[in-house]
């Protein structure tokens, strides 16, 4: 359940789980944001949300300094590990969108590959992310487009869990895949936003492995599922989301499902 965003002004606790799981199933978007940003020799890369670091690590093969922040200390630990035994130099710091651990104008590049798309509050996030970017820095992002298989699973996750609680709508999530909304967010401190559409597939044997896999390892899906369960409403979800995913499905003898994504490209001028 990767899609779903969260109450407003909460933050997924993404330390719980196997997010180990997920970061592999999201290795080729890390690929495409990296990409996307060509990080040229020499350049300081901070991975906003770098989870277990996969954009960081590939960030590293370009001869620069880089940074990866994340407010879960459990996979930032996961990060170093990963990084040592690649033999690539990588900082992790804890730290939120909101509150970067870097100095002012000492960044060239953001990558944030699926992140910072959960911070509570976009205004204060792109405030920070201004702030550390030096003149003529870029900010490269992935943010999920609501809709698929995928959304539809999530989205009715979210509501099932808020349903069960008792607790408000949520407010509409900013829309960090569309274009004019970016602008509007990023423009006030000089950036011109240029956007991409990219698809990314997730597979598994059958839609019940994929839910099971979900259910074990995403942290959205084990804090929401969690809750459900001790309220005996898990079952309920758990057949209502393996509908969604057998409908959505793409394939005949094996499961897939696609979702489309935007990287944006945020340029400052210098």
């Amino acid at each position: 359940m990767r899609q779903s965003g969260q109450a407003a002004g909460q933050a997924p606790d993404w330390g719980i789980g196997h997010y180990e799981s997920t970061a592999e199933q999201l290795l080729p978007a890390a690929r495409a944001v990296v990409d996307s940003a060509a990080i040229r020799p020499g350049e300081h890369v901070l991975d906003l949300g770098c989870g277990t670091g996969n954009a960081a690590l590939l960030a590293a093969g370009h001869g620069g300094e880089v940074t990866g922040v994340d407010p879960a200390s459990r996979l930032l630990e996961v990060a170093r590990a990963r990084a040592a035994s690649a033999g690539k130099e990588v900082t992790f710091l804890p730290g939120e969108a909101a509150s970067l651990p870097v100095s002012d104008a000492s960044v060239d590049v953001i990558l944030s590959v699926f992140a910072v798309i959960f911070a509570p509050d976009p205004g204060a996030a792109a405030r920070e992310m201004s702030r550390v970017l030096v003149r003529g820095g870029r900010i490269v992002l992935s943010a999920w487009i609501p809709a698929g298989a995928m959304f539809e699973m999530n989205s009715a996750a979210a509501e099932a869990v808020r349903q069960a609680v008792g607790a408000p709508p949520a407010p509409p999530p900013f829309a960090w895949h569309d274009r004019e909304a970016l602008s509007g967010l990023l423009a006030p401190y000089g950036f011109r936003v240029d956007i991409a559409p990219h698809r990314l597939a997730f597979s598994a044997p059958t839609a019940r492995d994929f839910l099971d896999t979900e259910s074990r390892n995403h942290p959205l899906a084990v804090a929401g599922l969690g809750v459900l369960e001790r309220l005996g409403q898990a079952e309920t979800l758990r057949a209502r989301l393996l509908e969604i995913l057998e409908n959505g499905n793409e394939k005949r003898n094996e499961f897939q499902v696609t979702s489309r994504y935007m990287i944006t490209t945020a340029r400052r001028d210098g």
